[in-house]
């Protein structure tokens, strides 16, 4: 007897039996060898947690702040592309999830909806994804738009100039549709080449030469804060902030960009000592557990993102997909938190975490000479 999804991975097993081969590989996939998507998973498990016992935990408060806004709960959904690819309902349909669940939706600017069409249905606090333009018009602009639309934070995607090989993308010939926000600029209907998240070629409208500087005169020119996603070193993040970002996403962007680095939860530990409380770090990747939410807070994360199990619920079933998903992540993280002794996402720290075996840690003692 077929059951309801209990957990991601039995959405994402239900949505690849319903989703076109190519649409499922290029939402599944990664750069060259996906050595990295395979090892994030590995890397997730190896940190283990510490139950507490004897602590008040008979009412558990799940919400935080990001950028002074209050959420229920410190998931939020990640700047992924063409949520068309799963549903038809597309981002109205995840705007509306991400509203009922009272977190923020970061839209990508590749969306399969205008982001003014977005913004109209969505309930919820709103962030708007884009990229630095080889037209800074463009860049202006597009900020504009999201301003006027009630986007109340802009997200700079920093990680996304070079073109990457995806060869799932590659085999299957993939080409998807350029989005409506970019309507204007008459690059056609279906411009995403076969590796990339954006207009590619001759279309590609992405500047590859920016550096910090651009990131300082952006701040410059726009009320709203900006978050950078993309950052993988601590350095990076110190230069991140320093040159006007409020907030920046350690991410590798689920490693479709790049194989054989770093998980993102190895890094983020580095990036929040070198960020120094100078601005909030978030952390996508790998998430499919509220236990590894729970480890990424306990690791320094304000806030982790969703990015690939938005695609697996929506395509399971639209806007309740989404929203059964959120909500098991939800509970997940409440019980993770319960057992744990942290009654609040603020209690949750590095003492609840461990890396080495504690017999391995003895057997160190015993071979140093020390017992």
């Amino acid at each position: 007897m077929r059951h309801d999804p209990v957990n991601i991975y039995e959405y994402e097993a239900i949505a690849k039996e319903r989703l076109e081969k190519g649409h499922y590989d290029f939402i599944a996939g990664a750069a060259t060898d996906e050595i990295t998507l395979r090892r994030t998973r590995e890397i997730l498990d190896s940190i283990v947690m510490k139950p507490r016992m004897m602590v008040d935990v008979s009412e558990r408060d799940l919400s935080t702040t990001v950028l002074g806004e209050k959420i229920s709960f410190p998931v939020m959904l990640c700047p992924a592309g063409n949520h068309g690819a799963a549903h038809p309902d597309a981002e109205l349909a995840t705007a509306r999830a991400a509203g009922k669940a009272d977190t923020v939706m970061i839209l990508s600017s590749h969306s399969a909806k205008t982001l003014e069409d977005v913004a109209e249905a969505a309930t919820g606090p709103m962030w708007f994804q884009q990229y630095f333009f080889k037209d800074p018009e463009l860049t202006l602009s597009m900020a504009a738009r999201a301003e006027e639309a009630g986007y109340s934070a802009l997200c700079m995607t920093l990680d996304a100039k070079i073109v990457p090989k995806r060869e799932r993308n590659m085999r299957n010939d993939y080409v998807g549709p350029v989005s409506p926000n970019y309507a204007h600029l008459g690059l056609g209907t279906h411009s995403w080449q076969f590796a990339a998240d954006a207009p590619a070629g001759p279309t590609d409208i992405r500047d590859q030469a920016t550096v910090w500087s651009d990131l300082e005169w952006l701040a410059g020119k726009t009320k709203l804060p900006i978050i950078v996603k993309g950052i993988m070193t601590g350095e990076d993040g110190r230069l991140a902030a320093e040159s006007g970002a409020k907030a920046m996403i350690v991410s590798n962007h689920g490693t479709r960009y790049l194989d054989t680095t770093f998980t993102t939860i190895e890094v983020l530990p580095e990036v929040v000592d070198q960020v120094a409380g100078k601005a909030e770090v978030y952390l996508d990747g790998g998430i499919r557990r509220g236990s590894d939410i729970f480890k990424a807070l306990a690791l320094g994360a304000k806030s982790v993102l969703l990015g690939r199990p938005l695609f697996w619920g929506l395509a399971v079933d639209g806007e309740a997909g989404v929203s059964s998903m959120l909500e098991m992540l939800r509970t997940e993280l409440e019980a993770t938190m319960g057992i744990c002794g942290c009654p609040t996402v603020d209690s949750i720290s590095l003492d609840a975490l461990g890396g080495m075996s504690p017999l391995q840690q003895l057997f160190n003692k015993r071979d140093a000479g020390l017992l």
